[in-house]
């Protein structure tokens, strides 16, 4: 999967939470900013989806557990958050929404603290992962335990 074809339309939408939370600020609930970044994304003719539901199957059965994603642009997740900081919770919700959709990116985006905080990521099909990337899109390597169980280092 080539992540970098994706690198300008994730610059855009993070340009619009950039405006979001230059004019909110922080400290809000994440629905007011999934309202307003919806409205400036729209607002930027970039076309979104709030709230949708993932499906989520054990073997060949669907369950009746749903997911709920905040928002969906084309192939890319948008997951936000009001928090102090991004934790490995954060990062695992995501990576789980990306695994249970196949959608090749995800961004966090978190409203909560004096300066919006993002972390970009990348799912491959393949080896049914998530790869924290940086701006450019190439991945971050890190032995930093992103996920805080001790196992899935991004190395």
């Amino acid at each position: 999967m080539d992540a970098k074809k994706y690198r300008d339309s994730v610059y855009k939408i993070i340009g619009a939470a950039m405006e979001v939370h230059s004019v909110l600020k922080y400290g809000l609930l994440e629905s007011v900013y999934q309202e307003a970044l919806s409205y400036e994304l729209n607002k930027r003719g970039i076309f979104c989806e709030t709230e949708v539901n993932v499906d989520v199957f054990y073997k060949d059965v669907l369950l009746k557990k749903k997911f709920r994603m905040d928002i969906i642009v084309g192939d890319i997740i948008l997951e936000l958050k009001s928090s102090t900081k991004i934790i490995s919770a954060h990062r695992a919700q995501l990576c789980n929404y990306l695994r249970l959709t196949q959608k090749p990116i995800g961004i966090i985006l978190n409203f909560g603290s004096e300066t919006l905080q993002g972390e970009r990521w990348v799912y491959d099909k393949v080896s049914n992962d998530c790869q924290l990337v940086d701006k450019n899109m190439e991945p971050i390597y890190s032995s930093v335990d992103l996920f805080g169980d001790g196992t899935l280092h991004v190395e």
